[in-house]
């Protein structure tokens, strides 16, 4: 196509999204305030590296020269992510992992029913997919936030407190760049602010059933579209890269 190098760029944004907040709730293994949120989060994790590893191979094929999906996962520092800000922030407690599940399920639920009528049938298959399992995170994460923040004082103060502290990360889920642009003109891409009023509606809902209160006047930090991290990214690709590039390209 045309604009192939905005495509791998714009499959680039939402693969690397999913395989950072993957490797983010990788870390709760054996680590679940019980066993059944363990497994969850867990699987929640292997759900978000299916998503990435299906972009990434879509990225493989539109660059050739010998590319796969390991080596776009493995092969880049942290000034070549574009994930969202939001997917590499720490996990924290149980609920700050929480907090942060439902902003991104929330915005994935209506990035991937909107992604579905892209006019690149790979996105559009893909969106389909990843839909049905999005449907499920955000559910996780409703529930939770409904049940702590609707729970004991002491639940209540610590989820507010975590929805205080990410809420700043939020604007970072909708920035566009000029890639973005040009793919929404063809039909290929979502124009991000038409989803976040839905976006907005959702997290009001769950919150008014949780009696939680969005925070009022937070800075909002911004620019992972341009590859402007926080330093927790280049922490979590070492752990992540390590065997690859202490090995490279070694066989199993």
């Amino acid at each position: 196509m045309e604009n192939k190098d905005a495509l791998i760029n714009y499959c680039l944004r939402v693969g690397d999204s999913s395989l950072v907040l993957g490797q983010r709730l990788a870390e709760w293994c054996s680590n679940g305030p019980i066993l059944e949120e363990d497994i969850a989060l867990t699987n929640i994790s292997l759900d978000l590296f299916g998503q990435s590893r299906m972009l990434y191979s879509y990225i493989a094929e539109l660059k050739g020269n010998g590319e796969t999906e390991d080596s776009v996962a493995f092969g880049r520092n942290e000034r070549a992510f574009y994930n969202t800000l939001l997917s590499e922030r720490p996990n924290g407690h149980f609920g700050d992992t929480i907090v942060r599940g439902l902003l991104v399920d929330a915005f994935n639920f209506h990035f991937y029913t909107k992604l579905k009528e892209s006019k690149d049938s790979t996105l559009a298959a893909f969106a389909e997919k990843s839909l049905k399992e999005v449907t499920y995170h955000l559910r996780h994460s409703s529930e939770w936030i409904i049940r702590l923040g609707d729970g004991t004082e002491e639940s209540k103060n610590k989820v507010q407190k975590s929805l205080n502290e990410l809420w700043g990360y939020s604007d970072d889920l909708f920035e566009m760049n000029d890639d973005d642009l040009n793919l929404v003109s063809e039909g290929v891409a979502i124009d991000l602010s038409s989803i976040k009023p839905l976006w907005q509606e959702t997290i009001n809902t769950v919150l008014s059933r949780a009696k939680l209160t969005l925070p009022e006047n937070v800075f909002m930090h911004k620019g992972s579209r341009n590859a402007v991290h926080s330093e927790y990214l280049g922490h979590l690709l070492c752990e992540m890269q390590y065997l690859q590039k202490a090995y490279p390209d070694a066989k199993w």
